[in-house]
C-alpha cells in the first residue's frame, strides 16, 4: 500500500511574501484602521503615508521635446481639421480632401528629412516639433482608414477599394518625390556657387 503524503498547504502559495508594509486602498473601518488590498482590516498595520512616484518611463523624459511634439501636434491637426471641414464628402465619395492632406503631409516629411538631415543643422526641437508634431498631427491614416470602412457601409466597394490602395500608394511616393526634389533642389543650388 503507498504511503500517505501529506496535503500541500495550498494557502501558503496564494500568499505573497512579506514585502514590507502593507499596500492600502485608503479605505478605512469603523474603529480608524486601513484595509490593505487583501480585504484583511488591518491586522495591526496602518496606511503609510503616500509617496509620490513617477512611472518608470517618466522618470527621465525629455519634456521639451514632448511639449514640442505636442505643440506641433495641435497646429498640425487644426490645419487638417480646418482642411477637411472646408472640403467634407459623404460617406459613399471619394474622401479627396484626407487623400490630398495625407500626400500633401508626406511630400512635406520627406522634405524636412532631407532638410534636417542633409541641408542644415537644425534645432534640436526642429525634427520633433515639424515632423512628428506638425506633420504627424497634420496627417490622417486613422481618418483614412474610417472613410474606407464609411464607404464600404455605403454601398461604394469600388470607391472604399480605391481609396484603400491610392491612400498607401501616393503617401510613399509623395515621400519619394520630396527626398529627391528636395536633394535636387539642394544640389543644384550648391553647383551655381
Amino acid at each position: 500500500m503507498p504511503e500517505a503524503r501529506p496535503r500541500a498547504d495550498h494557502t501558503a502559495a496564494a500568499t505573497p511574501p512579506d514585502r514590507g508594509p502593507a499596500r492600502t486602498t485608503g479605505r478605512t473601518d469603523h474603529d480608524g484602521r486601513t484595509r490593505d488590498r487583501t480585504g484583511d482590516h488591518g491586522a495591526g498595520r496602518t496606511a503609510d503615508p503616500p509617496t509620490r512616484r513617477r512611472r518608470p518611463a517618466l522618470r527621465g523624459a525629455p519634456w521639451a521635446t514632448l511639449g514640442a511634439i505636442s505643440a506641433g501636434g495641435v497646429l498640425g491637426a487644426l490645419a487638417r481639421y480646418g482642411l477637411t471641414a472646408a472640403f467634407g464628402h459623404g460617406p459613399a465619395e471619394f474622401a479627396w480632401a484626407a487623400f490630398a492632406v495625407n500626400a500633401t503631409g508626406c511630400l512635406l516629411i520627406g522634405v524636412l528629412m532631407v532638410a534636417v538631415t542633409e541641408v542644415w543643422q537644425a534645432h534640436p526641437l526642429a525634427r520633433p516639433f515639424l515632423g512628428v508634431g506638425i506633420l504627424g498631427g497634420f496627417t490622417t491614416f486613422s481618418t483614412y482608414v474610417v472613410d474606407v470602412q464609411l464607404a464600404f457601409r455605403a454601398g461604394a466597394p469600388f470607391t472604399a477599394l480605391a481609396y484603400l490602395a491610392a491612400t498607401p500608394v501616393c503617401a510613399l511616393l509623395a515621400v519619394y518625390a520630396g527626398v529627391r526634389l528636395t536633394r535636387l533642389l539642394t544640389r543644384t543650388r550648391e553647383g551655381s556657387r
